[in-house]
């Protein structure tokens, strides 16, 4: 059987839909976010990034760098093993801690990357529960959809932020049965916030434990980067909070926090942490700093925050269609993979900006989009940039400017 032809075929086909991904190469370049390298067909050109999910460009900061160069020096470049034989190091039980204090919990446990981390422990609690029901938001992350599938427990879908039809679906269960209520923050395509609140009351009222994803919060929102549970006032009524050090934290790994009963059970029993190389030590030193700088410092959330306000201002003035919401994300809308794939390209090869369009699977069929996420190291100059392009392509490639 010729077994890649029946590659690319899919492939094939993925192409024709218009869904097919390609990677522009690109090279960060220290101290100069979002400015980075574009290489193409040996030759170098700069280009501004406005897609990163290093919200706040952490990943830049001299503490954050030096942090990581110290561990290096230090203690070498990698782990040695699962935490489980010889990688558990120092620094990890560092982190851990500084991650406990900034929820406002008893323990964190790290893993390797957030979708690891949602994956492994969903997974575990589903499965080690006996005849236990995780009741998942419609909108939810793959990775918390495949650690629900992975754990074989009982699923139950509700309504995208919709807590009256959660109410409904734990009221329709039996009382006696573990629950679980998993959801998110921030919800990273469309950028909404979740009710969280009237969540948290509901799971509540019938017993449920609470898991909440926060990774495109934590370090954006809370007086100290705890994310939006901490900015309600939430954090000490919610179960475990999963997150991740890999978007504003600027550095790479997920975690989990919760009781220090939770924590245990979750790296005594999760195979997704039991046997996986743990974090390189100085992978951990350097999100510690990044956590310890945003813990005092609301400098980089505040000018954040305001480069956003003013490009979906500038947005609207120019017509150009955008989901409106209360985040930092800010999501265009094509609602054509051809034509979003088209834009990217026109912007990165005509105007040397640099954004990966959103399609299906990431999102639904007719939602196709381009995703902006503008940092505090964005200038205005940036935005009017940005604005002025997308004015002069959208004429040019007769994109609707309504929204649906």
């Amino acid at each position: 059987m010729n077994f890649d032809a029946l590659f690319q075929d899919q492939l094939d086909t993925l192409k024709s839909e218009g869904n097919y991904r390609y990677f522009a190469e690109l090279e960060r370049k220290a101290g100069k976010f979002p400015r980075a390298s574009n290489h193409v067909d040996g030759e170098k050109r700069d280009v501004t990034v406005w897609c990163s999910n290093d919200y706040l460009g952490m990943g830049q900061n001299p503490l954050v760098i030096d942090a990581m160069c110290e561990a290096v020096k230090r203690t070498g470049t990698g782990a040695g093993g699962t935490r489980n034989i010889s990688g558990t190091n120092h620094d990890h039980l560092l982190l851990e801690a500084e991650l406990a204090d900034l929820h406002g919990k008893e323990a964190a446990l790290l893993f390797t990357s957030g979708y690891v981390s949602n994956w492994a422990a969903l997974s575990c609690l589903g499965s080690r529960l006996e005849d236990c029901v995780i009741l998942s938001d419609e909108g939810n992350h793959a990775s918390m959809i495949e650690g629900i599938r992975h754990s074989r427990a009982k699923k139950v879908i509700w309504k995208h932020n919709d807590w009256r039809d959660l109410e409904a679906k734990l009221a329709a269960l039996p009382a006696n049965v573990p629950k679980i209520v998993a959801f998110e923050s921030v919800y990273s395509m469309d950028g909404d916030i979740c009710p969280m609140r009237e969540i948290v009351e509901v799971a509540e009222k019938y017993g449920a434990m609470t898991y909440l994803d926060e990774v495109h919060a934590v370090g954006m929102y809370g007086p100290r980067g705890g994310g939006v549970s901490e900015r309600e006032g939430l954090a000490d009524r919610i179960t475990l909070i999963e997150g991740t050090l890999g978007k504003a934290f600027g550095v790479v790994g997920g975690y989990i926090t919760g009781s220090a009963a939770l924590c245990d059970f979750i790296r005594s029993f999760a195979s997704g942490f039991i046997f996986t190389t743990a974090l390189p030590p100085a992978v951990a030193a350097a999100a510690r700093a990044s956590i310890v700088h945003l813990k005092q410092s609301s400098t980089e959330r505040e000018k954040q925050q305001e480069q956003v306000a003013k490009l979906r201002d500038l947005l609207d003035r120019a017509g150009i269609p955008h989901l409106h919401n209360t985040s930092h994300i800010i999501p265009v809308m094509i609602k054509d993979p051809v034509k979003t794939r088209m834009l990217a390209d026109y912007l990165m090869n005509e105007w040397d900006i640099y954004v990966q369009p959103i399609n299906y699977p990431t999102v639904p069929k007719g939602t196709e989009r381009l995703r902006f996420t503008p940092s505090p190291l964005h200038t205005d100059k940036d935005l009017a940039y940005l604005v002025d392009a997308l004015s002069h392509l959208w004429k040019q490639c007769a994109v609707s400017h309504a929204v649906a």
